[in-house]
C-alpha cells in the first residue's frame, strides 16, 4: 500500500486485551449487594484496631493536604510545647480553633500572629528543624485535637524516633516506660 509515495506496512494484529474490548457483551444482572456496616472512626476498648489505623491514615493524609494556622510566640518562633521529651508544633485548623486555644490559655486579649502552612510542610520540613524529637499537635486543647508524633510514616525517617517495629502508619510496639516529667511551653527557637 502506498500513501504519498511512502510504503505503509500492513496493519498490526490487535492485542488480545484489545480484542476483549471489541467483543459483544451480554448483559449480566448485578449481584445483590449486602448492606455494609459503617466502619467506626476510632477503636474503643476491645474495638477494631484495623479500623482505627485506617481512620488515622485518612486523618494524616487529610492533614498533609490541608493548610493550617501556626501561631508565633513572643520571640517570633513557631509556637511549640514540650511534653515528655517531644517538642510539639502547635497548629490549628481555623481561626476559631486558635481563638479557643487563646481563651483556654487566658491570653485572648493579646494579638496572635500566625502563618498558614501546609500540613505536609510542617511534618516534612519544620519538624526536622526542631532540636530533638518533634511532632505536630493539631487543635491542641480541643476535644477534636490530634497528635502527629515523631515516628516513621509520619515524619521523615531520619528524625523519627525508633520505638520498635512499625507497620508503616506510625503505630509502634511500645515496650518501655514513658518519662512523665510534665510540660512547658517554648518557642521553636528556644
Amino acid at each position: 500500500m502506498k500513501d504519498n509515495g511512502d510504503d505503509i506496512s500492513d496493519p498490526q494484529p490487535v492485542s488480545k486485551l484489545a480484542e476483549l474490548t471489541d467483543m459483544p457483551v451480554s448483559p449480566v444482572p448485578p449481584a445483590p449487594v449486602a448492606p455494609v456496616a459503617p466502619v467506626p472512626e476510632q477503636a474503643g476498648p476491645g474495638g477494631d484496631v484495623a479500623a482505627a489505623r485506617r481512620a488515622f491514615a485518612r486523618s494524616l493524609g487529610e492533614f498533609r493536604r490541608t493548610a493550617v494556622l501556626v501561631p508565633f510566640d513572643d520571640r517570633e518562633s513557631l509556637w511549640t510545647a514540650d511534653f515528655n521529651g517531644v517538642r510539639w508544633i502547635c497548629a490549628f485548623s481555623d481561626e476559631e480553633a486558635l481563638a479557643r486555644f487563646a481563651v483556654a490559655r487566658g491570653e485572648a486579649g493579646r494579638e496572635w500572629s500566625y502563618r498558614t502552612v501546609l500540613g505536609a510542610r510542617l511534618l516534612d520540613v519544620m519538624v526536622p528543624m526542631l532540636p530533638g524529637p518533634g511532632g505536630v499537635a493539631l487543635d491542641a486543647g480541643s476535644a477534636d485535637g490530634t497528635l502527629f508524633p515523631p515516628v516513621a510514616g509520619i515524619v521523615p525517617d531520619e528524625v523519627a524516633v525508633d520505638l520498635g517495629e512499625t507497620d508503616g502508619l506510625g503505630e509502634t510496639d511500645r515496650t518501655g516506660e514513658t518519662d512523665r516529667t510534665g510540660e512547658t511551653d517554648r518557642g521553636a527557637g528556644a
